[in-house]
This record gives structure tokens, C-alpha cells and sequence, in this order.
């Protein structure tokens, strides 16, 4: 998402969210992961990600910013673009997610998801929808979608449309500004806007089976500015392993969840 708030605004938005995780005034909440930095991947800091996910030894990304929107299939290791599909410069792009040999990338206020052949891709049809699109993951059976607020909505892949949805609670809290998604053994992995939570949601009621603080990612250094936020998450099915970024971000960081501490 791009939203234009003063600096004051968004330095006490970040206050907030961390003064409601770790305050502890909600004594059911989920427990709180740490992580492990197990490998790094280059990343362009032209890259304002708002969908990523891996597959078949490459990083897949939509990228947002209207004139600049775009879905790229990226060498990993290189971080070379091996192939790049531009919207047109009047949508803002945003999660993207592989369904077959489709990809899907749906916008932020524009009602529209585009569908690409993965090999080329090239646009081969399009969805319309009512609200705003954010992130984008998939089950074996359904898409899976979020839009800024704590409601996720699992979508028939052949029409787009609802089937039903959920809401997001860690506790007694509802959990809003649900972004980018990724679907990781059964669990909705769930990057939560403006802040360096990952929420760990179970698909059936849409509680929150606990987070992974990943304070630190990407450094402050290396934020390029106040939006250069994490949004990205994907996973290697094959050997397991779990990759995160950031809008503007010049890092891919492949971690290891670790228990918190006891």
C-alpha cells in the first residue's frame, strides 16, 4: 500500500503496534518466534514488493507504484530479471500467486486481477472484485486474499469470487492491516503492514497460532525510507525453506524460525 502520512504519524503508528504486542495485556495471546538468518539473496532496491512467492527455483514478484507496476520471474542468486510483465501505468499492482500455469496479480484500488501464463507472461484474461487488493497466497484448492483489514477472504481460483472468509484475532484483538501472504504447511503466513510481525494464522477460524518478530529486517541501514516496510514472504516447499523481503529492499533473507525465549 501507499499511503502518504507525516513522519510524527507514522513513527507513533509503529509505536502503537509494538506497545499492543509486548505489553501483554492480553494473556491468551499467541507466543512470539524469533528467527535466524540462514542465507542472503540480492534484491533491486527499484522493487516496491507487494507479492513474492517461489517456485520452481525462482522468485516470482508483483511490484506496486502506478507507472511502474509490474510481475517479475528473478534469478535468485543473481537477482538477474529473467522475464517482466508491465501494467498498464494506471493500475497499482499488488499480491501476486501461482494457480497451474497462471499467475495472478490483482490491484490495489482499480477492481481488477490480472491473469498471466507463467511461461510467458503474457496477460490470457482478467477478474473483477469489489474492495481493495492487497496480498494473495493459495491452499491446493483456493486463493486466499487479504485487503488491509483483519478479514481474509478465500476465493474460487476459476471465477474469483468469495466463498468465504475469515477474521484475524490473536486473543481478544483483531488483527488488521493484514499485507502480503504465503501458505506454509497448513498455516497462513501473513505480513502485517508498517510492521516487522509475521502473523502465523490458522486457515479454519483465523486465530493467530503465533508470530515471528523479525525486528531488524531488513536493517535500518539499509531502508531506503519510512515505506521501505517488510512484504514478502515465500517458501521452497521442496527443501523447506522460508524467504523474506521488503519494498525497496536490497536484501532476500532465507530464515530459520527459532523458539522464543523460555
Amino acid at each position: 500500500m501507499l499511503v502518504r502520512t507525516g513522519s510524527f504519524g507514522k513513527i507513533l503508528l509503529r509505536f502503537m503496534v509494538a506497545v499492543l504486542w509486548f505489553s501483554g495485556d492480553h494473556a491468551d495471546a499467541a507466543p512470539i518466534y524469533g528467527y535466524r538468518v540462514v542465507a542472503t539473496f540480492p534484491h533491486s532496491t527499484e522493487s516496491y514488493t507487494e507479492g513474492f512467492f517461489y517456485l520452481d527455483g525462482i522468485f516470482y514478484e508483483g511490484i506496486g507504484i502506478s507507472g511502474h507496476s509490474a510481475i517479475l520471474a528473478v534469478a535468485p542468486e543473481t537477482g538477474r530479471i529473467l522475464q517482466r510483465g508491465d501494467l498498464p501505468p494506471e493500475y497499482f499492482g499488488e499480491g501476486i500467486v501461482d494457480w497451474g500455469s497462471y499467475v495472478y496479480e490483482w490491484t490495489w484500488k482499480s477492481h481488477v486481477c490480472f491473469v498471466y501464463d507463467r511461461f510467458s507472461l503474457q496477460v490470457v484474461k482478467r477478474f473483477t472484485y469489489a474492495g481493495e487488493g492487497w496480498g494473495m497466497t493459495r491452499t491446493g484448492k483456493e486463493l486466499i486474499t487479504s485487503d488491509g483489514t483483519a478479514t481474509l477472504r478465500f476465493r474460487d481460483p476459476e471465477t474469483f469470487r468469495e466463498t468465504r472468509h475469515i477474521v484475524v484475532e490473536d486473543g481478544s484483538k483483531v488483527i488488521s492491516q493484514l499485507n502480503e501472504l504465503e501458505f506454509i504447511k497448513g498455516e497462513i503466513y501473513a505480513n502485517v503492514w508498517h510492521s516487522e510481525m509475521i502473523a502465523r494464522i490458522s486457515p479454519r477460524g483465523g486465530h493467530v497460532i503465533a508470530w515471528i518478530d523479525l525486528r531488524g529486517l531488513p536493517p535500518i541501514a539499509q531502508r531506503m525510507d519510512d515505506e521501505a516496510v517488510l512484504n514478502g514472504i515465500a517458501y521452497d516447499a521442496k527443501y523447506d525453506r522460508i524467504f523474506v523481503t521488503g519494498k525497496r529492499s536490497p536484501t532476500v533473507f532465507q530464515i530459520e524460525v527459532v523458539q522464543p525465549p523460555r
